[in-house]
């Protein structure tokens, strides 16, 4: 793109996440208005998988503790897996993993709804798969969106220092919006 002197410039443009309606793990509808003027991370993950969902919410852990006091920043985590995983069940994993508030939420969806999401939107690869030990293959990106829904970077959550990255951009953002 060439500016109004002719010098070539870049122009940004943001995946933006569009509205939702989802349960949450208190079985409450939960839409994108929860995250108005907000910082959130969000992923897609299963409760029952074996692999690299344990890795990822430990490490986002990691990053929820560290913004736990910043009412700015928040968390969502979508389940892939529509069939098990129901409110009560991302109620308990919440729980276990000590993070049972409204500052980190579970959702579940049917699976077109989720599946869209996570692909159109979030630009996540999430899919069943039968050949697979836990039934699914999915991306273990974390993806930080900013307060005007726009998509601002993804980080392999199974790696420590892109947890770390996503981190020092939660920071950058929360400078550069207030």
């Amino acid at each position: 793109m060439k500016d109004k002197d002719g010098k070539e410039k870049i122009d940004t443009v943001y995946q933006t996440i569009p509205n939702f309606s989802l349960l949450n793990q208190d079985s409450v509808l939960l839409t994108q208005d929860a995250f108005k003027n907000k910082i959130y991370v969000a992923d897609f993950f299963f409760t029952s998988c074996s692999t690299i969902c344990p890795i990822m919410h430990r490490n986002m852990k990691t990053v929820y503790d560290q913004y736990k006091d910043n009412n700015e920043v928040m968390y969502l985590s979508h389940t892939i897996d529509f069939k098990y995983d129901k409110p009560s069940v991302l109620k308990k994993y919440a729980q276990q993993l000590g993070v049972d508030d409204k500052k980190w939420q579970f959702v579940w969806g049917n699976k077109e709804e989720i599946y869209q999401l996570a692909e159109k939107n979030y630009l996540v690869v999430v899919e069943e798969d039968n050949t697979n030990r836990d039934g699914y293959i999915h991306q273990g990106w974390l993806v930080l969106i900013d307060k005007q829904k726009r998509m601002r970077g993804a980080y392999d959550g199974t790696k420590t220092e892109q947890v770390a990255q996503l981190s020092k951009d939660i920071a950058i953002l929360l400078a550069e919006e207030n």
